[in-house]
Order: structure tokens, then C-alpha cells, then sequence
């Protein structure tokens, strides 16, 4: 038995969301129990980890990742020309960084983001990932990293025709090979999906293989939706069609299917969200950076859709994305009054809700029978916290780098801010001089 205690203890469980001195019970990969630490010590006999009174809680889930952007930090072009509009910003920009990346570009821009994931108390990813000029067993690569850090996270490959058919079939393989790979993986650690870059990407015939090749696997496809107004003007005069309504018509939209962005869709799309139960992931800083628009976050929740919280990249520390996704609805509507509670509700319930989709025990919260994936955070509130504010003290209080210690499946992967799996320090040594080289084929 492990007991991590002596902490306020934010469940994320309706039930009881606030337990002071609380106290969490680990049997080998689950919680068992959870409760007042003079109760929890005096019931079960065991490892004993003192939270010296900071924050116990369930670790953070990122539902919409970029581990192959790693390297872009700080990153100069010389020769890049300005880019003026979201398909330059593609075009200049990320589709130059994909086609030079190496296996071993690829493992060491997972070992830092996945690091970075780990400090700012993030469990749970779902990856979307693109290397286009070493496609076969990049997702493995990205597996074997995670597995060795001891993170929780589903991977998939963006499938496109922009670098030819060839290419578009070795990423359709390599999505199945490895969702074949995960499902036989009983550790319920790594999971599959089939990445589909975007609409604007892709012909009637990729969609078909993709759709085809998936078969009866029933992983879910990870696919960029409507992000910029260039994805819609392509589906509306080369197929006749709003781009939800083409992934519709394609097979693409399922309950385990996650559409990124949906920024330029209309009511009738998003009824075809509801009726398929797909999945969408809002992304607000990346949405700010590219000025592609804002997702229309407020009628999503009044449809009842299931909107989720990610980073596309931008930033692995899901506290920040949560501030922005705070901000820009009021910044956007004008409005101050609006997104008080649909941010939270995407980061601390949607997330959960979509991760426990795809694996078999919860995650995302403090119950029994859910997995151990428990974060403690050093965060001493200067004001009263209770069961009703504790989402306000998450938004203003809370930050990644608050992060002290992060469990994972029963397993402290970090505890005291030390990694625990791996040589946080070599590896970033090693990482700068994979950069180095990487930036010189750029």
C-alpha cells in the first residue's frame, strides 16, 4: 500500500469534491481508498508520503498534444518569409520542420515534452504527431519514451497526400500497425488512434482508405477540424460541403473520434457532432497564436457536446491553457460574464470524460477504482477554499510549475521535482545537441 496525505485533497469526484487532511490510498495501480489522514493511516498500513499540506489531486490530461513541434523552440529561419495567414504559417513553417525530423529528432522532442508534461503535473496525453520523412515506427519511438518516463498517452500519425501518395500510405500503416500494437498492450498505459491531418489535406480517396484500413479496430480518428477558414473554403468548393458534414459523410465521426479546433462550423454541424457523440478539443492559445478564430465554445455546452482542453503544442502546462481558454471568449464576445464555468469544465471533467473512453479504469479524478494518476501541488491559498470556489482557485492560484510530485499508475515518475525514470539533465544535454543538428537541416 502507498498513502500520499496530510494535504487538501480536490477529488474532482461530485460526491466529495473537498476533503482538508485528506489522504489518498494506492493498492499497486489504483486508489483503493481515500479520506481524512488520521483515518486512511489507521486503516491501512504503508508507504506513507507527507503532502506537508499543498494539494492533493487527480493528474491533468492534455487531450491534444504536439511532441514533434519540441524543437521549434527558439528556433531562427533565415530564409522564412513572413507569414501573413494560417497556410503560410503551415506552409513556412511547421511543414518544413516535419519533413526533416529523424527517429532521433523524434525521441528526444519526446523525451523533453514528455518530461515537461510530467513537472507540470500532466498524466494523460493524446498525441497527434507528423515526421514525414520517417514515418515507419515513429509512433513506437514516441511508445517506448513514454513507457520508459511512465506517462499515460494515446498516439497517432497525421495522414496527408501534401507529400504524396507514398508517403500518405507508409502514415495509414504505420497508424494501424501501431493501434494493432496498442490494443494487444495490456498494461492499458498506450493507446492507438488514426491521425488524419485535416480536411484540406486529404482527397475522397485518403478519407475512404482511412476509414477502410480502420476496419473494426475501433480506435477513434484525431483529425484538425475547421481550424483555419482555408479548410472550410477547400471543402466547400472542391466537395460541395461544410468540412464536419465531409467527415460525416466519409465514416470519420465516432464516439471515440476527436475533432481539434472546430473554429469555423455552424449549428448544423455541431448537431452532427451530437448525433455521431464525437469528440471536440479547444485550443485557445495555439487558436490566439495562428489567428485562426475563436471555437464557439458557448453553444458546443448548450448542445451538450463534450468539448475538451488541449494545447496543440503551444505549451505542455495545462494550468496556462485553462487561463486563456478563461480569457478569450470574453475577449471575443465582449462579454465578461461568459466561460466561468465551461473552462473548468472542459480541463477537470471533459478531459477525464474523453480519456476514460478510451482506457478501461478512470482517470482524471480521486475514486475508487481509478487509476493512480495523482499530482501534489504547492499551493497555499491566501484566501478561504471551499467545495464552490474551488475552480476559481485553480484559475487564479494554480500553474504548472507549482507542481511538486506526480504519480502515474501507481508510480512516482517525479517527486520533489526530480524525475525520477530517466537523467532529466543529460537528456536535455543530449536534446540541445539533437536541436542543434535538426536546426541546421531546417
Amino acid at each position: 500500500m502507498k498513502l500520499i496525505g496530510n494535504g487538501t485533497l480536490i477529488t474532482r469526484n461530485e460526491k466529495q469534491p473537498l476533503i482538508f487532511d485528506g489522504c489518498v490510498v494506492i493498492d499497486g495501480k489504483e486508489i483503493v481508498d481515500f479520506g481524512k489522514t488520521s483515518e486512511m493511516t489507521a486503516k491501512y498500513p504503508g508507504e506513507f508520503t507527507d503532502a506537508l499540506g499543498k494539494l492533493i489531486m487527480p493528474g491533468l490530461i492534455n487531450t491534444h498534444h504536439h511532441i514533434y513541434s519540441a524543437f521549434a523552440r527558439g528556433m531562427f529561419m533565415k530564409d522564412a518569409k513572413p507569414a501573413t495567414s494560417f497556410a503560410e504559417i503551415l506552409e513556412n513553417f511547421w511543414w518544413r520542420i516535419d519533413k526533416v525530423l529523424n527517429l532521433e529528432d523524434v525521441k528526444y522532442s519526446a523525451y523533453a515534452t514528455m518530461m515537461d508534461c510530467i513537472k507540470n503535473g500532466v498524466t494523460t496525453i493524446f498525441d497527434h504527431h507528423a515526421s514525414q520523412s520517417y514515418v515507419e515506427k515513429s509512433l513506437f519511438t514516441l511508445a517506448d519514451v513514454a513507457k520508459e518516463l511512465g506517462l499515460r498517452a494515446s498516439f497517432c500519425y497525421e495522414v496527408t497526400d501534401r507529400d504524396g501518395l507514398d508517403i500518405r500510405d507508409k502514415a495509414i500503416k504505420e497508424n494501424i500497425d501501431f493501434i494493432k500494437y496498442a490494443n494487444a498492450d495490456k498494461s492499458d498505459m498506450v493507446k492507438g488512434m488514426l491521425g488524419i491531418h485535416a480536411s484540406f489535406t486529404v482527397s475522397e480517396d485518403t478519407l475512404k482508405k482511412c476509414v477502410k484500413e480502420m476496419g473494426d479496430l475501433n480506435a477513434g480518428f484525431h483529425i484538425h477540424t475547421a481550424e483555419g477558414i482555408e479548410d472550410l473554403h477547400d471543402s466547400l468548393n472542391k466537395y460541395g460541403k461544410r468540412v464536419i458534414q465531409r467527415l460525416f459523410d466519409a465514416g470519420i465521426m465516432t464516439d471515440k473520434s476527436i475533432l481539434v479546433h472546430c473554429i469555423h462550423v455552424n449549428d448544423a454541424e455541431l448537431n452532427l457532432v451530437k448525433a455521431t457523440n464525437s469528440i471536440i478539443v479547444h485550443n485557445p492559445e495555439s487558436n490566439m497564436g495562428n489567428a485562426v478564430g475563436c471555437t464557439p465554445i458557448l453553444p458546443m455546452f448548450e448542445k451538450g457536446l463534450t468539448v475538451g482542453l488541449g494545447t496543440d503544442g503551444y505549451t505542455s502546462d495545462m494550468f496556462e491553457s485553462l487561463k486563456v481558454a478563461n480569457i478569450i471568449h470574453k475577449h471575443h464576445l465582449c462579454n465578461p460574464t461568459v466561460a466561468w464555468g465551461e473552462s473548468p469544465a472542459m480541463l477537470f471533467d471533459n478531459n477525464s470524460k474523453i480519456a476514460n473512453r478510451f482506457f478501461n479504469k478512470p482517470v482524471g479524478t480521486i475514486e475508487k477504482g481509478a487509476y493512480a494518476d495523482i499530482i501534489v501541488v504547492d499551493y497555499d491559498p491566501l484566501t478561504p477554499l471551499n467545495d464552490l470556489n474551488i475552480n476559481s482557485h485553480m484559475l487564479f492560484g494554480g500553474t504548472g510549475r507549482a507542481v511538486v510530485s506526480t504519480m502515474i499508475n501507481g508510480e512516482f515518475v517525479m517527486k520533489d521535482r526530480i524525475i525520477l525514470n530517466v537523467n532529466e539533465t543529460k537528456i536535455l544535454e543530449k536534446s540541445r545537441e539533437v536541436a542543434t543538428d535538426f536546426w541546421g537541416r531546417v
